[in-house]
């Protein structure tokens, strides 16, 4: 049978033909498998059209309308595989600091959670919460280099990994974090459908952070190198083709 997916990658700061491509690839081990990609959330009839929704963005975020169509999706049955900085709206200030506004609470409701911040790149554990599910079946703790996403949950959620931290966090407004866990990967329902969001997987390039800065001296691929990543993303998408629990 057929599956109609839309794959939403774009966004800024982040090696976007990276994961974009090696997301086609995975879902090009389904044969059944049918991809339209856009760069943001514009063509509702394409959304409203696909059995499943994958996307991988960083500061893209959706109209008023297309809020309401992507909260209308997935009450009427649809899920939504979110990577990375789906979660994500910044705003450099002049003093050099990153805001995080929250402009777009729909959306954030919506998907449950919105980035806030994260401290500089680096090594952490992840850790499965202890909750069932097909997901995080057999998944031990693990190691990463990644992005340690910091977010504000706006919604009721269902954490099955996550990561402790304590500290600043860099240049971001919200800077300093008392000691907690985050939720590095959980399932939000909603009606007949659901968000499965996975926080890891930053990536950037030599050109990436234009006009930021013109060459960024090295390659990032994060958690694009553990075989753990891989593994998560090819059960996500076992998720989301999958309609019943």
């Amino acid at each position: 049978m057929r599956l109609n997916c839309v794959l939403i990658a774009g966004g800024k700061w982040h090696d976007i033909d990276f994961a974009r491509l090696e997301l086609l690839k995975l879902l090009a081990e389904d044969e059944n498998v049918r991809v339209r990609v856009f760069e943001d959330y514009a063509n509702l009839e394409a959304i409203t059209a696909a059995d499943f929704l994958v996307s991988y963005t960083c500061d893209v975020t959706p109209t008023e309308e297309q809020q309401v169509a992507l909260r209308n999706y997935l009450n009427r049955g649809g899920r939504w595989l979110a990577l990375h900085g789906t979660n994500s709206i910044l705003r450099f200030l002049e003093n050099g600091s990153i805001d995080t506004p929250c402009t777009a609470p729909l959306f954030m409701e919506t998907l449950g959670s919105m980035f806030r911040a994260h401290p500089p790149i680096g090594p952490y554990t992840v850790w499965p919460t202890g909750v069932k599910h097909p997901m995080v079946e057999g998944i031990e703790p693990f190691e990463v280099v990644d992005e340690l996403y910091l977010s504000e949950v706006y919604a009721p959620i269902e954490v099955l990994l996550d990561a402790e931290f304590e500290g600043p966090a860099g240049r971001f407004v919200h800077n300093q974090w008392e000691k907690q866990r985050h939720p590095v990967l959980y399932q939000r329902k909603l009606d007949k459908g659901a968000v499965m969001y996975l926080t890891l997987g930053h990536c950037r390039g030599h050109h990436d952070l234009q006009p930021m800065m013109e060459y960024y001296p090295q390659v990032e691929r994060c958690s694009w190198e553990n075989p753990v990543y891989y593994e998560l993303l090819r059960r996500g998408l076992s998720w989301a083709k999958t309609r019943n629990e």
